[in-house]
């Protein structure tokens, strides 16, 4: 491994437990080397501090691995695996075969995702680094969980190339065993739902929402409920299932919104008793106040940043928005649950947005709960970047 001098600043926040190297002057000047080289990191004094793996192009230029000396063989990322395990032994998965068996950071794997969903994994690496020891990883997944088949899915800076080369949307490709059906059905908290584990940047379910979903569920029988960036309409089916009198689904996207009918339908319940409404969702709300349209339970939770033909989303002030349009159909003493997952708001800030959105409303809005990502979504209390979801749920007084 080379040796490669770093900073005081670099050395307090190994000191604190930190997995990144972010890029600085002392990293600049460090010899040329190939992604995925695992080099040592020391003090000015040439004293070993942590092995990490190198990434000369990224701004996080090295990811921690561990103090001491490390090979990249089958039997290290087997002790990962295994450790990510029986942490999950922490989780509450009697219902679910759709949920995260490796958590990056959290799990001391810095860079890379595992997802389950029934019985094949999805794997996704944060950094081309981790291409280099692709093999071993594989055989390692493998031999702990023992899939029927390991598809790699390919990040969205990636996908850009790839769509532009191919004009496919198939995004994820298969690495080991064999191929999944498509679609594929998986279970969480006791429902199923159609999954691709091929098409699209996102398999069709968001693992991370499984806890938050099961809140909704404890507060939605007989209620009006309105689901915003509704998707494949996980928490849709969620709200039925529960027995909330009638869900609307609302999505820019005609074909989320038939998965989503699909998802109502494997579950026996009558997509025809439910709304699904295709447009942009400022121009729905606007059209719902119009028509003095009231809800119970309004809930959103939209990607981190879209565009659409009619209007530009992205968390930072467009909460506060959202929050200001959705307020005036809900009725008093109903609950609206919100939820983002972009990483650099905090939930400090979160709130603050819902604040913003609550006055410009001239409505009260009383928090109930808040939450995170669940259990099979470790953090380190060292990595508070981890620590991306926010679902908080609130009363209108």
């Amino acid at each position: 491994m080379k040796p490669c001098q770093v900073g005081s600043e670099t050395i307090r926040m190994l000191n604190l437990g930190h997995p990144w190297v972010i890029a600085d002057r002392y990293t600049k000047q460090w010899q040329h080397g190939a992604a995925g080289d695992l080099i040592s990191l020391v003090d000015t004094d040439s004293k070993h501090l942590a092995t990490a793996l190198y990434d000369p192009k990224d701004r996080i230029v090295a990811r921690i691995l561990g103090c001491g000396k490390i090979k990249l063989n089958v039997e290290w990322f087997k002790q990962v695996f295994l450790g990510a395990k029986k942490l999950r032994q922490h989780a509450n998965l009697d219902d679910s075969n759709a949920f995260r068996w490796l958590n990056g950071e959290g799990d001391g794997l810095p860079g890379v995702t595992v997802d389950v969903y029934a019985d094949y994994l999805m794997l996704q690496l944060f950094t081309p680094a981790w291409d280099a020891h692709l093999e071993p990883m594989i055989s390692a997944l493998q031999q702990v969980f023992q899939p029927k088949g390991i598809y790699r899915k390919l990040r969205p800076q990636e996908t850009r190339a790839l769509e532009a080369k191919t004009r496919s949307k198939e995004y994820s490709c298969l690495v080991s065993g064999s191929p999944a059906p498509v679609p594929l059905q998986v279970e969480e908290n006791g429902l199923n739902y159609w999954v691709d584990l091929r098409e699209g940047l996102n398999t069709g379910l968001f693992p991370d929402q499984r806890r938050n979903r099961l809140e909704l569920m404890q507060r939605v029988t007989g209620k009006r409920v309105l689901n915003l960036f509704a998707f494949t309409g996980a928490f849709s089916v969620a709200a039925a299932a529960a027995g909330a009198k009638k869900v609307t689904s609302v999505d820019v996207s005609a074909k989320y919104l038939k998965i989503a009918e699909e998802n109502f339908a494997i579950n026996r319940l009558n997509p025809k008793r439910h709304g699904f409404v295709v447009g942009d969702v400022f121009a729905e709300l606007a059209k719902m106040q119009t028509r003095q349209q009231r809800f119970d339970v309004i809930l959103f939770d939209p990607p981190s940043f879209s565009t659409t033909s009619k209007s530009r989303f992205s968390t930072h002030g467009g909460t506060s928005k959202l929050v200001a349009a959705t307020l005036p159909l809900l009725e008093s003493g109903g609950l609206l649950m919100s939820s983002s997952n972009h990483q650099k708001v905090s939930m400090e800030d979160y709130l603050k947005e819902l604040r913003r959105g609550a006055l410009q409303a001239g409505s009260e809005l009383q928090t109930i709960f808040t939450s995170g990502q669940p259990e099979d979504f470790p953090c380190s209390v060292c990595f508070p970047e981890g620590r991306y979801l926010k679902f908080v749920i609130g009363v209108k007084s």
